[in-house]
């Protein structure tokens, strides 16, 4: 059994606020991209991006959830400045993009949940996915294709939902235990 982490116990939605917690494992920027071994329970690097690639926004899981692919539900967060990998970021759900991945003949759901740093001034404004300007969304839908073609993974987008949507698939993909 590997070494527990005080990330395997942190819930999705914070009590007090309300807010979905965010723990970053990859920053805005970043070639390199990281995800938490809970095994080892360390950030360990993953993947590096091609060279002229970098992530768009700071990329990260949502604690205490499992999605279809085994791991913790990813979202990609819209803030003002990057933080660091293990940084635990209150966020606003602003939506979902739904999609479809396919590696060696097998397709499974991957969707990406979009949030905003609750405490971003900047991004105070946007409450959802379906209102941000469809450029900054199409550029993020394309950053995943490109970013799972260099690892031979056909990405598809295949719709976008707002943020009761977005709540619902986090609440759905809870889990009580990592395992669970």
């Amino acid at each position: 059994m590997g070494v527990r982490s005080p990330l395997e116990t942190l819930p999705p939605f914070d009590s007090e606020s309300g807010c979905l917690n965010v723990v970053i494992e990859t920053p805005r920027g970043c070639r390199n991209k990281y995800s938490f071994d809970f095994d080892l329970g360390s950030f360990k690097l993953k993947a590096v991006l091609p060279s002229g690639a970098v992530f768009p926004f700071d990329f990260g899981s949502i604690p205490g959830t499992v999605a279809d692919d085994g791991d913790p539900l990813d979202v990609l967060l819209l803030m003002d400045e990057p933080v660091f990998p293990g940084c635990l970021v209150e966020a606003r759900i602003l939506g979902v993009i739904e999609a479809e991945q396919t590696k060696d003949g097998q397709t499974e759901r991957n969707d990406r949940l979009i949030a905003v740093a609750a405490k971003s001034p900047t991004h105070d404004s946007l409450k959802s996915l379906l209102k941000i300007d469809q450029r900054i969304i199409e550029e993020i839908e394309h950053f995943f294709v490109s970013y799972n073609a260099a690892k031979g993974v056909c990405f598809r987008p295949i719709g976008r939902k707002g943020p009761v949507a977005a709540k619902r698939l986090v609440q759905a993909q809870r889990r009580k235990k990592r395992g669970a």
